[in-house]
C-alpha cells in the first residue's frame, strides 16, 4: 500500500466517512482508536485495521515497517485507557501490549493471515507490537 502524500488529511477524511457510515466502512476491519497524547494530554484518534481475538480486538503497531513505533502506540503505553469505535459502537477499553508466548503465537497467526505485516517486520530492527484492546466492563 502506498501512503498518501498528506496522511493527516487522508486520516481525517477516513474518520469522518467511518463515523458518517455508522462506524463502519463496508466489510473492512477498521476501528478508530482514541488515545490521550503522552505529552499533550489531548485526545488523538487514529484509524486502523484490527484483528478479532475472542472478546478483545488486536491492533498492530507496524507503522508500515518504520524504525519508530507509531505515535498512538507511545500514547497508549503512557495512558492505557483508550476509546474504541467499531461497527456501530463506541466504548472504553484497556490497551496492553502482548508479551512472551502469547505474542509469539498471535504474531504467527497474524502474519499467516496478513503477510504484509511480516513484510513490515522485515523492514525494521524493532519488534512490532501487537496490542490487545479489552472492553472496560460497565459499573
Amino acid at each position: 500500500m502506498n501512503m498518501p502524500a498528506d496522511v493527516g488529511a487522508y486520516n481525517r477524511e477516513l474518520i469522518a466517512e467511518f463515523r458518517a457510515n455508522g462506524r463502519q466502512l463496508g466489510d473492512r476491519q477498521l476501528l478508530l482508536l482514541t488515545t490521550v497524547g503522552a505529552r499533550s494530554g489531548q485526545p488523538r484518534t487514529s484509524p486502523m485495521m484490527y484483528v478479532p481475538d475472542g472478546d478483545r480486538l488486536l491492533v498492530i503497531a507496524s507503522n508500515m515497517g518504520a524504525e519508530k513505533h507509531p505515535a498512538w502506540y507511545h500514547n497508549l503505553v503512557a495512558n492505557p485507557r483508550v476509546t474504541v469505535e467499531v461497527t456501530g459502537e463506541e466504548y472504553a477499553a484497556d490497551a496492553a501490549a502482548l508479551r512472551g508466548e502469547e505474542y509469539d503465537r498471535i504474531w504467527a497467526r497474524i502474519t499467516a493471515d496478513y503477510p504484509f505485516f511480516a513484510d513490515h517486520q522485515a523492514k525494521t530492527e524493532r519488534v512490532i507490537p501487537v496490542v490487545a484492546l479489552t472492553r472496560v466492563k460497565a459499573g
